[in-house]
This record gives C-alpha cells, structure tokens and sequence, in this order.
C-alpha cells in the first residue's frame, strides 16, 4: 500500500520511504535528531492518512478500523528451536527395525461384548469389569490377585513417568525446548536421584523449631508445661522495656534521657524546622513534674478513703463490745 511517495504497511503500523537518503551528513548531533524528527513526524502523519482513509464502525469509545494482513515479514524473536534428540525407545526401537504403526482409539471388549477406548474411562479390559481373575500356578496362596493388579499398574505408570521426565531433561540440555519450557523442565525432579531424597534436619535446627512452637503463645511460653528434658530456649526473642508507672529513685533521670532520645529523633528528621530545644526541654520538664504531681494527688486520695474506711468500722466493733458487757 502506497500513500504519496511512502510504503506504507497498515498490518505491522510502519511506514518506509524508500528514496530517503542524507544529502549531506549533520555536522552535530542536534541537527541529526532534528532531522530524523522530521522525517518520523511525516511517516506517522502518512499511517495517519492511511488509517482515517479505512472503513470504520462507530463504538461507544470512538471509530474502530480493522487493520489488514501485513505485507512485511518482520524477522523472527527467537532462534528455532534444535532437533529433540532421540527417546530411549526410539532409539530401541531403531536398532531392532520396529516400525510404528496407527492403532484405532476403539476395540472390542469379549468381557462386556462392546467396543470400547483403549485408554482412559470405561477402557477395555477393565478392572471393575472383571469380577474373577483365573488362578496360576505361580501365584502365592493367600494373595489378592486385584491389588496385584493395581500395584503393577502403579509401577508401570511410575516408570513411564520417570522415563519422561528423564527425555525431558535431556532435551532441555540440548536447549531443544521452549524457553518457557526449558525453565521448567531444569528443576524437574527424576526419581532415584540424589535431588529426590530429601535432606535430614540437623540436631540444633529442630531445637530451633521446638523452640519456637513452645514460645508461640500468648504468655511467650511462662505457662506452658516443661516436657522431660526440653532445654530453653537458646535465642530467646528480645521484649520491649517501658519506664515503671510509679515514681522512683532515678526515675527523673531516665525520663530526661528518654525526652531528650525523642528530641534529637524529631531533629534528625526535620532539621530544617527552627526548633528551640531549651523551650522544649522545659515544657516536657514541666509535664513530667505535672504527672509526677498526679500520681502523689492520686496516691494520697487513696490513702484517704482506706483511712476513712477503717475509721467508720472501728466504732461498730466498740458498740458491740459494749453490748456484751451489758448483758
């Protein structure tokens, strides 16, 4: 598709102008981004044209155009993929000329007198349509011929999937996957492989876990029964400390080291705030006195009411003594 002198291909959005060509090269490197701004500006305004110039159908978001198939073969993202290299049973099967031939998906099942799939449900010589299994001489006495059955076909299916999983591996070492695949397929599991066993815990990461399933309580594990010859914990968690409520010796001094923590933390984020320290200091000095105070308040109106209490019941106990004289 031609629009004035540019190719234009809707399919891929790209435009090309074949003759275009520098008459002279840019001196610096502003004028060649300026110039190769130019000419994108007028390619895009030509797809433009060319787009517009479609039939459209009206959407509730706007016109919408179907674009055509493209006319340019873009080159290919991703290298192709190599050759899968040979399965074991190909490779058998080649040696010993076995040439694979198409089987039909049904077959003639003489138990139920039907046709029937060869895989999958309701299959052809079914086990849940067999309800007698013949007994050889070979057999052990005793045996359950259908969990037999059922073993071996455990074991069948446990090799055909370790076989795949192994020509899938060896096709990702050949790199002959998709990438998508390939990732997948280099941390699959084979079975019999030192990757599959799994690896035993050592004597101070089980009491790592023991001890932390005895500390997953509320209380930390204070309250939890011992068991006979459980140590403690080794890495005991580290427990926030708080200033007591009450006052006591020293308790001025740790609450102006721990203001004075506060202060230079709210400095250290905003340093470029005026702030002034002496003021502050005071006004948080202030308050820890005002508390102090509250809590003295607090203490003695309790002191009161216990004297008061005590008070009122010490005449009952003289009246009643009194009365017993009389009588």
């Amino acid at each position: 598709m031609e629009s004035e002198k540019f190719q234009v291909d809707l399919g891929n959005l790209m435009a090309f102008d074949p003759a275009h060509h520098f008459e002279s090269i840019p001196s610096s490197r502003e004028e060649l981004t300026k110039a190769c701004l130019e000419k994108g500006t007028e390619l895009v305004q030509a797809i433009a044209n060319v787009l517009f110039a479609l039939p459209s159908t009206e959407d509730r978001d706007g016109p919408i155009v179907r674009l055509p198939q493209p006319t340019t073969k873009l080159p290919r993202e991703k290298h192709f993929p190599k050759p899968k290299p040979p399965t074991k049973w190909e490779l058998f099967a080649k040696t010993k000329g076995i040439k694979p031939r198409k089987k039909g998906k049904r077959a003639f099942d003489e138990q139920t007198g039907a046709w029937k799939r060869l895989h999958g449900y309701d299959r052809v010589n079914d086990d849940k349509d067999i309800p007698i299994i013949e007994a050889k001489l070979t057999d052990e006495p005793g045996e359950d011929p259908f969990s037999k059955r059922k073993a071996e076909k455990k074991k069948r299916v446990e090799k055909q999937e370790k076989n795949r999983l192994g020509n899938l591996k060896q096709a990702a070492k050949a790199g002959a996957l998709p990438s998508h695949i390939q990732l997948a397929a280099t941390a699959l599991p084979i079975t019999g492989t030192r990757t599959d066993v799994p690896r035993k815990s050592s004597k101070e990461e089980l009491e790592n876990v023991a001890g932390m399933a005895a500390t997953a309580t509320a209380s930390g594990g204070k309250f939890d029964r011992k068991l006979s010859g459980e140590k403690p914990l080794k890495h005991a968690g580290k427990h926030r400390k708080f200033l007591p409520v009450v006052e006591g010796k020293g308790m001025s001094s740790q609450e102006q080291k721990q203001t004075a923590k506060i202060l230079e933390q709210l400095m250290s984020r905003s340093s470029n705030d005026i702030l002034d320290v002496k003021k502050a200091r005071y006004s948080i000095h202030a308050v820890t006195i005002f508390n102090v105070k509250k809590e003295k308040k607090r203490k003695m109106e309790k002191d009161r009411e216990r004297s008061s209490t005590a008070s009122k019941l010490k005449p009952k106990k003289q009246s009643l003594k009194k009365s017993s004289k009389k009588h």
